[in-house]
């Protein structure tokens, strides 16, 4: 087995039984037993959004967010602000900037817009004394909170540019069958190259192949049988062509199997992201990764970039690093996915070039191993590539795409992500809309119908904490909160945290790097968590967990007693539409130390909305 953390699945499944369903009360297997006619409970998702047809919010209606988070990439059919606008309100919660194609000035601009869009965050109840933008229903205070994702390209391998294209739009074909040699010298990638010889930029490429194995270029376009490897430096693999197709110049090549060396950043990477440093960007995706030590190496350049801007004027020392969402896109990345998992903030599911590396039959069932291992170690996970890769055309997805989605938010994802549907499509308004109500639509299924893919993802987290030896407070007053919720049929659970850290004696992540909000999201609560935070970053970075809601506000937790945060963090959450008179709310807080106590603790409180 590749994930032998996975296996957490099989004990998941032994150990969901009639005691931990039973809470569920919606759910029932008498249907089943007796034969009798199912209810489907299947409202139209439409009408459980928080925005009406015209996408405006009302103030007055109350705000039921997702759960599950939408990453879309920005690009140029999305990046200017009025339409940025409308992808932040039909449920946008990060946008990926891919550094593969977008220049310094696209991504400025793209930056300054996402800033610009206000999202339900800024939106107060008119019953608030709070200050009100006049005409508009929104604080001038309480600004969106949206991440934004560096994608890097990494370090890919592609062919060199064709022989006399002067455009960069000339193409050759390659017959199948034809003999075509892949070389790796000067003197062929300066002449160009032909349909029957590729340059390729990876000087170890004769190395890595022998003959059988595959090379795909252009994302599996055309495949290549290897037939002959030349030894030695610069040594020339020779192939014969399985297919008819087309080649441009700087076509990427896939080699499946294979084992490279290559680097965890290109140069390109390097500049990518110190610049994206200087912007404060929350989140860097590593493409290619392949070794835990590659995820180390990123963590050391950032830490250098963080002490060269500081010398700049650009960074203050102590601000939080982005963090690493590691790509597992190679037969390499799942070979050695435990160990990168550890040392990574997060692991997106890289389906694309993942799909030419191993069989495409295996995609699925790779990506559910991945979300199980994410699920166990309660770190967030991004499932990504083609997920309604027809609305970058069409304006309704097919019902593959939408059961791909629906699955994904089964399977446990914290997150689903699009690409060219945004960045370059002709609905991108319409798809991220589209993706938010097929999440909702899950959502409702799982809450009231068949609980058991939430049960298990969160089962797999508390065999993860076991296997840990996970025993502190703040674990055991998160799972409090978690249960609470249930019992009481809370609305929402609201968590105040000085700085969004944990202090921990212990090293294993959750203390290193999980604050409370974190904690209580790896229970999988069946509410949203409405986090307050001071600090702008932190509330950015909790954004890619599923159920968390960050604010940032840094007076909360300054200006007023343990006894009075509470209650304004309520009135807060009222304010903002998530919670209205009557509902039973969970607030979690973590208390500075006084002289009764040496160390900071951590406290759950029950109440109902006045």
């Amino acid at each position: 087995m590749l994930l032998s953390k996975a296996a957490i699945v099989l004990r998941t499944q032994a150990r969901i039984t009639g005691n931990l369903v039973a809470p569920c009360a919606s759910f029932s297997t008498s249907s089943i037993v007796s034969g009798k006619k199912s209810s489907f409970d299947l409202p139209d998702p439409r009408n459980l959004m928080s925005y009406q047809a015209s996408l405006d919010y009302s103030a007055a209606q109350k705000w039921n967010p997702q759960l599950s988070k939408i990453v879309a990439t920005i690009g140029p059919t999305s990046e200017q602000l009025p339409v940025m606008k409308d992808v932040v309100r039909s449920g946008m919660r990060i946008m990926r900037l891919n550094f593969s194609h977008a220049t310094v000035e696209e991504v400025e601009l793209r930056i300054a817009n996402l800033q610009a869009s206000k999202g339900r965050h800024s939106l107060f109840h008119p019953e608030s004394d709070e200050e009100i933008v006049a005409n508009t229903g929104e604080s001038s205070v309480h600004k969106n909170v949206r991440a934004v994702l560096l994608d890097t390209r990494g370090p890919e391998l592609r062919t060199g540019k064709l022989a006399g294209d002067h455009s960069g739009h000339e193409t050759v074909q390659i017959e199948s069958g034809s003999t075509v040699t892949l070389c790796v010298t000067d003197d062929v990638r300066d002449n160009g190259s032909t349909a029957s010889q590729l340059y390729i930029d990876y000087p170890k490429l004769n190395r890595c192949l022998s003959p059988g194995m595959k090379v795909l270029l252009d994302d599996g376009a055309i495949i290549l049988t290897v037939t002959e490897v030349e030894h030695g430096e610069n040594g020339t693999v020779t192939c014969t062509a399985d297919n008819t197709g087309e080649i441009r110049s700087r076509a990427g090549v896939n080699l499946p199997g294979a084992v490279t060396d290559l680097p965890a950043m290109s140069e390109k990477d390097r500049v990518d992201i110190k610049y994206g440093m200087s912007k404060d960007v929350d989140y860097v995706a590593a493409s290619f990764i392949q070794t835990a030590d590659g995820v180390r190496e990123i963590k050391q350049y950032m830490e250098q970039c963080a002490k060269e801007l500081a010398d700049e004027g650009k960074w203050v020392l102590g601000h939080p690093l982005p963090l690493i969402i590691s790509k597992i896109e190679s037969v390499s990345g799942l070979n050695n996915f435990d160990e990168i998992l550890e040392e990574s903030d997060g692991i997106m599911v890289a389906r694309g070039d993942l799909g030419v590396e191993i069989p495409i039959q295996q995609v699925t069932n790779a990506q559910k191993e991945m979300v199980a291992a994410c699920n166990a170690a309660g770190k967030p996970v991004i499932v990504a590539t083609q997920m309604l890769e027809s609305m970058a055309k069409n304006p309704r997805p097919t019902r593959a795409e939408v059961a791909d989605v629906t699955n994904a938010i089964y399977d446990g994802a914290d997150c689903v992500m699009l690409s060219g549907e945004t960045a370059k499509g002709k609905y991108p308004v319409q798809v991220v809309q589209t993706m938010n109500e097929i999440i909702a639509s899950a959502e409702h299924f799982t809450r009231s119908t068949m609980p058991m893919p939430n049960l298990m993802a969160r089962e797999r987290f508390v065999q993860g904490q076991a296997d840990r030896g996970d025993n502190s407070v703040d674990a055991a007053v998160a799972k409090a909160a978690m249960t609470a919720a249930e019992e009481r049929n809370a609305a929402a659970i609201i968590v105040l945290t000085s700085h969004g850290v944990l202090e921990c004696t212990t090293a294993h992540y959750f203390c290193r790097r999980h604050s409370q909000p974190r904690l209580i999201a790896s229970f999988r609560p069946n509410v949203p968590i409405l986090a307050f935070c001071p600090n702008a970053k932190v509330a950015r970075q909790l954004m890619v967990h599923r159920g968390i809601h960050p604010v940032h506000h840094p007076d909360l937790l300054t200006d007023s007693s343990g006894v009075k945060r509470p209650a304004r963090a309520i009135q807060y959450a009222k304010q903002f539409g998530m919670v209205q008179e009557g509902d039973n709310v969970v607030v979690v807080t973590r208390e500075t130390a006084c002289d009764e106590l040496t160390h900071d603790f951590a406290s759950m409180k029950l109440a109902t909305v006045p």
